[in-house]
C-alpha cells in the first residue's frame, strides 16, 4: 500500500458492537471508514452499534456518527461531513465499487460467510471461521482469554466458548434467550432498571423475564420476529445506564487488535 493513512479506505462487514468498535478506532485513527449492514439488523447492544443508522438514519457511538447511505456515489460527501457511511449491503458488493484497501469482516458470525483472501489488499477476519493466511490475511482473537485482541499471522482463533462476559460474577444469569420462533416484542428499553422476575419482553404467548436485577444494557429491536435461542438481551448487574452507551473493554481490545494488523502490514 502507497497511500497515506488519511487515504485508506476500510470497508467493514457488519455494524454490531464489535464491528462498531473497530469502526470507532479506526475512524478516529483518521481511516476513511465505510460499513455495510444487513437490511434488518438484530445488534442487540443497540447503544453503540452503528447498524441502528440502518433504521433511524443516523447513530452517534462516543462521538461518532454514522449515517445511512444509499449508495456509493454518496460516500464521499458523508466523509466530507466528518461522519461514518454505512450501507445495506448484505452481499458486500459494495468492495467492487469502492476498492477497499483493507477489509474488515466483523460479522461475528462464528464461521466464515463469504470472505475471501482476495476481497481487498488485506482482509482480516475477526473470531473464529477464520484461517489467516487461508481465507484473509490476518485473524484477531475475539474470545474473552488472555488472547484476546491478539494478531493471527497463520491459523485460526480459539474456539467460541458460548459464555458471556463476567460482570459482577455473573455470566450467563445475564443474558436472556428467545424461548420460541415468534414475534420479539420488547417491554423496556434500554437503560431501563429491571428487578429479578420482571418481564422484560415476549415472543409469541411467552413472557421473557429476568433471571437477576439490574439495567437492561443490551436489547433487541422489538418487532422482530426470532429464532428459538436468539439472544435477546443482557442485564447489567451494576445498575448504571451510561453502561449502554460505552464502548466494552473487550471491543476496544480487538479493535485495538486490528489496528495493530493494519499497522503491522503498513510497516512491512
Amino acid at each position: 500500500m502507497s497511500k497515506g493513512l488519511t487515504e485508506l479506505i476500510v470497508l467493514i462487514k457488519g455494524g454490531g458492537e464489535v464491528a462498531s468498535g473497530v469502526a470507532h478506532r479506526l475512524f478516529r485513527a483518521h481511516f476513511k471508514v465505510c460499513l455495510t449492514e444487513i437490511p434488518h439488523p438484530q445488534a442487540v447492544s443497540r447503544g453503540v452499534a452503528f447498524s441502528e443508522a440502518v433504521y433511524d438514519g443516523e447513530k452517534e457511538v462516543e462521538g461518532v456518527a454514522a449515517e445511512l447511505v444509499q449508495s456509493a456515489g454518496e460516500i464521499p460527501k458523508i466523509w466530507g461531513k466528518n461522519k461514518l457511511p454505512i450501507m445495506v449491503d448484505p452481499e458486500t458488493t459494495l468492495k467492487d465499487t469502492l476498492h477497499p484497501d483493507i477489509l474488515v469482516d466483523a460479522i461475528m458470525a462464528k464461521r466464515n460467510l463469504g470472505t475471501r483472501l482476495t476481497d481487498a489488499p488485506l482482509v482480516i477476519g475477526l473470531g473464529p471461521g477464520f484461517y489467516a493466511g487461508r481465507d484473509v490475511h490476518l485473524v484477531v482473537e475475539t474470545n474473552n482469554s488472555e488472547n484476546l485482541g491478539r494478531v493471527i499471522f497463520d491459523g485460526e482463533t480459539e474456539q467460541n466458548t458460548g459464555v458471556p462476559i463476567s460482570i459482577g460474577g455473573l455470566t450467563s444469569e445475564r443474558v436472556l434467550h428467545s424461548p420460541e420462533d415468534g414475534l420479539f416484542v420488547s417491554k423496556k428499553e434500554i437503560g431501563d432498571l429491571v428487578t429479578a422476575g420482571e418481564v422484560v419482553a415476549s415472543v409469541g404467548r411467552q413472557a421473557v423475564k429476568a433471571e437477576i436485577g439490574g439495567v437492561v444494557r443490551a436489547l433487541l429491536k422489538s418487532g422482530i420476529q426470532v429464532e428459538k435461542g436468539t439472544k435477546l438481551a443482557e442485564i447489567d448487574p451494576v445498575a448504571d445506564n451510561e453502561t449502554c452507551y460505552r464502548i466494552r473493554a473487550r471491543v476496544r481490545a480487538i479493535s485495538g487488535g486490528v489496528l495493530e494488523a493494519i499497522l503491522v502490514r503498513l510497516n512491512a
